[in-house]
């Protein structure tokens, strides 16, 4: 009997080429749920491969959940099957743009489309050679934990390298005081969990980072927002809504603002603690673009001295998006409690992340990935800004540092709409009414200086202004 020839994929295996064979016998039920596979022998002389060939592809179709195996029977086809499709999925393109549509685009769409719209830089400025030796000495490492939950509040010799980064700032945070999460997000989260009761109030600045707004959504929070100026929130806005609708929480970044770039001088930090401490507001200080500084700025906490400011920040910008691993600083007593909620929800803290982390940062190498990065992104953000003037947009302000503008653009064209346009150029804009609690700030876009080097990007905003302007809102 000759053997049916094996569709083979360049680069692929013999192993990825039978398994081929079997996922489409199941797409097109030929192999029906329930079915019995072809025996490991039959299967390799239909296929002309060798019997362990055959087992390996079995093996990794089980772990798939495509086949599970059945001792003393054989192999059957799970009844977990997925419809049959002949096309592909759909990308989410016409969803509404509502404060996640940034962060759906920028991660559904292919290897080819441009980001300037998203909040990470690109994958060539992270330090990956950095990551892999960090990684090989890991794994070379016996004394390294892979395997053991760690202790409550996270892996120790990073919490310690961490409380003498955040003293640096001013910050006098003991590694006791110190959390460890998967991500500054995980922790403001936490946060969340911890301080707030379904109903409660929460100030954010308007505009403000438009993941805060979905993780209170999420915790059926009540959202006020406070207009927010190139010197930091309204303090007189701030003051009134804080009289009149009695918050928990102030969530923000106070420096290098998620979308404006913009950061607090210590005269608005001062009169914010008062405020705070008047209206009995507990503050969420999010610093996760400390890094990004090339001039220090006033932090809440450093006034504080984490007494109603909980202090939280993260490695994802700098170092890697794919190793999560953030941090929360805060009272003793709060850490208790939020580091009680994370055991309950997780259990436990993982060290590998951690362990990678606290390796690169004791690694003379961080600091000068950030002092080039820091001056990469300085020419980007000049650059940036001038191509951003040229094609007509307005700066809100001249951030001190980190990766974003915020630029209106001219004659009132909607930034949601203009955003539409550019994403059927495979070009992902960040429109201002995401990152807005009133949704006010439609005729605003905020770019990342990192992701702004292709000259494609421009031209993409250029005749999106134009389509948005002849043709409103049609298309």
């Amino acid at each position: 009997m000759s053997a049916e020839p094996l569709a083979m994929e360049p680069g692929g295996t013999l192993v990825e080429a039978v398994m081929a064979v079997v996922r489409q016998r199941i797409a097109t039920r030929s192999l029906a749920p329930g079915a019995r596979a072809p025996s490991l022998r039959r299967l390799a002389e239909t296929l002309g491969v060798s019997k362990s060939t055959v087992v390996e592809a079995y093996d990794r179709l089980a772990a798939d959940g495509a086949i599970v195996a059945r001792p003393g029977s054989g192999f059957y086809v799970t009844r977990r099957t997925r419809p049959l499709s002949l096309a592909p999925r759909e990308r989410p393109a016409d969803r509404a743009i509502d404060p996640l549509w940034i962060m759906r685009q920028s991660l559904d769409q292919g290897g080819g489309a441009l980001r300037p719209g998203c909040g990470w830089l690109p994958p060539h400025w992270l330090p990956d050679a950095a990551l892999r030796r960090a990684l090989r000495g890991l794994a070379r490492d016996d004394d390294a934990d892979l395997a053991e939950y760690d202790s409550p509040l996270g892996f120790a010799p990073l919490r310690r390298h961490l409380a003498d980064r955040l003293d640096g700032r001013g910050i006098e945070a003991a590694p006791d005081r110190i959390l460890l999460t998967d991500s500054g997000t995980q922790a403001i989260d936490l946060v969340c969990r911890f301080l707030l009761q379904p109903g409660d109030t929460v100030l954010l600045d308007d505009p403000c980072y438009f993941n805060f707004q979905t993780i209170l959504r999420a915790h059926r929070a009540t959202v006020v927002g406070v207009p927010y100026t190139p010197s930091g929130p309204d303090l007189d806005a701030f003051a009134r809504a804080a009289a009149e609708h009695r918050p928990k929480l102030y969530v923000t970044n106070a420096t290098l603002h998620n979308p404006t770039g913009a950061s607090l001088p210590a005269a608005s930090v001062h009169r914010l603690l008062k405020l705070a401490e008047a209206h009995d507001i507990v503050v969420v200080e999010d610093d996760i673009f400390a890094d990004f500084e090339t001039e220090p700025a006033p932090r809440l906490a450093a006034f504080d001295g984490l007494d109603r400011v909980i202090h939280i920040g993260s490695f994802s910008k700098t170092l890697s998006a794919a190793v999560r691993c953030g941090f929360v600083a805060a009272r003793a007593d709060w850490i208790e409690g939020i580091a009680d909620l994370k055991l309950a929800t997780l259990m436990g803290n993982g060290s590998l992340a951690a362990q990678l982390v606290h390796r690169m940062l004791v690694d003379g190498g961080y600091r000068r990935h950030l002092d080039g990065l820091r001056a990469r992104l300085a020419r980007s953000m000049g650059e940036t800004a001038r191509r951003l003037e040229a094609a007509g947009l307005t700066l809100w302000a001249e951030p001190r540092g980190g990766m974003f503008l915020w630029a209106a653009l001219p004659d009132g064209l909607d930034s949601a709409e203009v955003a539409r346009r550019a994403l059927q150029r495979g070009v992902v804009l960040a429109p201002g009414n995401v990152f807005s609690p009133s949704g006010t700030a439609g005729s605003y876009l905020r770019f990342n200086a990192a992701q702004c080097a292709d000259p494609r990007v421009f031209e993409a905003v250029a005749r999106a202004m134009e389509d948005a302007g002849a043709g409103g809102g049609d298309g």
